[in-house]
């Protein structure tokens, strides 16, 4: 297969995986950010108290407030960051005399982390959006564009790459753990059972504990991230990193600051990451099998 056509059906995929997964779980999400960007203690009964009061307030397609700004951002990041990966594996599998073969445990590690810091450098204005959207009410910002035009007049450019350093100092670990584990599993799998594919319902799973591992790894910082990106509407201060997370540990302590809403995340991010990579290796497998089809007729 040529490699033009590789990476553009890889960036379908990816970017029909990401829809999907997001979208799944956008109420969640919704929600998660809320809690993240507020010194409001999580639990799970205040989290269903959210959920319920947006609805009642306005109606069941507000829980999606904010997913047109999430399938802006993630369609564009799951698709670069899928098909990046897929790059990245055959270039270090040339490097290191494994092309066309399962990687070694570092060189996956990496692939995945590259991929990731790829597809954040390249969207992350986008994510600056979607957190805005998600935790103001629609009188305030009507719209993505409204979005980039008010905070550009009123808070500068540079503050749409506000949060942008927690976000890589994240993604680094966060893509390389996710990616790492998915693939390690399949390739363990693939050694057990003799198939080279899994089940959807294996991938599903497999999915899901790279999701649990790699968001459990890095989550401290996705908080950080979000008080940063809304520190313009919350009338906050964060600037810094490292400022930010001395500001949460002491108002809020460390447990019920820098990991609020992980219990959350430990719901949506499995589902999430496991319907992500469960939907990118079918859809890629069928347009590979199309193409060979194709290939065949003619």
């Amino acid at each position: 297969m040529r490699p033009s056509w590789s990476a553009l059906e890889s960036l379908l995929c990816g970017a029909f995986a990401g829809a999907v997964a997001k979208t799944v779980i956008a109420p969640l999400d919704r929600t998660k950010i809320i809690f993240q960007v507020s010194s409001k203690r999580f639990s799970a009964k205040e989290a269903f108290r959210v959920i319920y009061s947006t609805y009642i307030e306005g109606g069941l397609f507000s829980l999606w407030r904010g997913n047109s700004a999430t399938m802006v951002r993630v369609m564009p990041y799951a698709a670069i960051q899928f098909c990046s990966h897929e790059q990245y594996k055959r270039l270090l599998g040339s490097c290191y005399g494994f092309q066309g073969k399962a990687l070694p445990p570092y060189p996956r590690f990496l692939a995945g982390s590259l991929a990731g810091t790829t597809a954040a450098m390249l969207t992350y204005p986008l994510d600056m959006v979607r957190a805005r959207m998600a935790v103001t009410a629609r009188e305030m910002y009507s719209n993505i564009m409204h979005v980039f035009v008010r905070i550009s007049q009123e808070e500068g450019v540079r503050t749409l790459y506000r949060g942008f350093t927690p976000t890589i100092l994240g993604v680094i670990p966060y893509a390389g753990i996710t990616f790492f584990t998915y693939e390690t599993l399949k390739k363990l799998h693939s050694e057990k059972t003799k198939r080279s594919q899994p089940y959807p319902y294996e991938r599903l799973a497999f999915g899901a504990c790279a999701g649990l591992i790699g968001q459990s790894a890095s989550y401290p910082l996705d908080v950080v991230r979000r008080r940063m990106q809304t520190a313009g509407v919350t009338g906050s201060s964060y600037s810094t990193i490292l400022g930010t997370m001395r500001e949460i540990v002491t108002h809020e302590g460390v447990i019920r600051g820098l990991y609020k809403g992980l219990s959350m995340n430990w719901v949506k991010g499995p589902v999430a990451v496991g319907i992500s990579f469960t939907t990118f290796d079918i859809t890629h497998n069928l347009l590979l099998k199309l193409h060979q089809m194709g290939n065949f007729i003619h």
